[in-house]
């Protein structure tokens, strides 16, 4: 795993700038989640084990490539469930099963351009000193929700090697009519600390995967960011 983009991007589809990062996740069998990985790849594993993650943020500055940032769209939360990911060229990547935007325009987009698993969703971010609140809830009839609290008071530090695998991810592995891709993206270092986890309510990870994680076992990993710039290059084939 390397901490900085292991390759420069190839021309540039999107910036966006991502801040308040909470990462949690659980570690699980790869064989209790092989079924969700796009052809091509196959879930990338840490001491025998693959994780899933619940991951929360605000979204701000979305801009195609080198033009402005769109003003109409301002910041949101989006919240997302995701899988690790390697391909059959050794690319990691990561495979979201569900992200949750409170904005409409992005859903529709991504859904239609990427078949991306985007879903419109009433979410807020609350930031209180060292604690931060998110809570979402999909807009459909009984949709499932998601609120968790954390205390962002922890030590600054590197992250370890498995941080490292959580978080050092630099593309996404998704399938369209034409086969699967991978979409490289770079950023800077990630600047992580450990969160504590003051109290989670998830049904967007049962939802999206079937397994009980969230409800019924401790994450092995709780971790926060504030925030960094992300620019997208052209997808590519697997």
């Amino acid at each position: 795993m390397s901490r900085t983009a292991p390759r420069p991007l190839a021309g540039l589809s999107y910036r966006q700038d991502w801040s308040d990062l909470l990462f949690v996740h659980w570690a699980v069998s790869p064989d209790a989640v092989a079924g969700f990985f796009p052809q091509g790849t196959r879930p990338d594993t840490f001491d025998g084990r693959t994780f899933v993650g619940l991951v929360f943020f605000e979204m701000r500055n979305l801009a195609f490539a080198r033009g402005p940032a769109l003003p109409v769209l301002g910041r949101f939360p989006e919240i997302n469930v995701r899988l690790y990911s390697v391909d059959v060229h050794g690319r990691r990547g990561v495979v979201f099963l569900s992200l949750d935007c409170a904005r409409l325009l992005p859903v529709f987009a991504a859904r239609a351009a990427y078949r991306l698993p985007y879903h419109w969703a009433s979410a807020r971010r609350l930031r209180f000193d060292d604690r931060v609140l998110y809570t979402v809830r999909r807009r459909c009839s009984r949709g499932p929700r998601s609120r968790v609290r954390a205390d962002l008071a922890g030590e600054r530090r590197n992250p370890d090697a498995l941080g490292d695998f959580l978080t050092a991810r630099w593309g996404l592995h998704a399938a369209t009519r034409g086969g699967t891709y991978y979409w490289p993206l770079w950023h800077g270092p990630w600047r992580l600390r450990e969160a504590g986890l003051l109290s989670l309510d998830d049904e967007l990870v049962a939802a999206a995967t079937g397994l009980p994680v969230a409800m019924s076992s401790r994450p092995v990993s709780v971790l926060y960011s504030s925030g960094l710039h992300v620019r997208f290059s052209a997808r590519l084939p697997v």
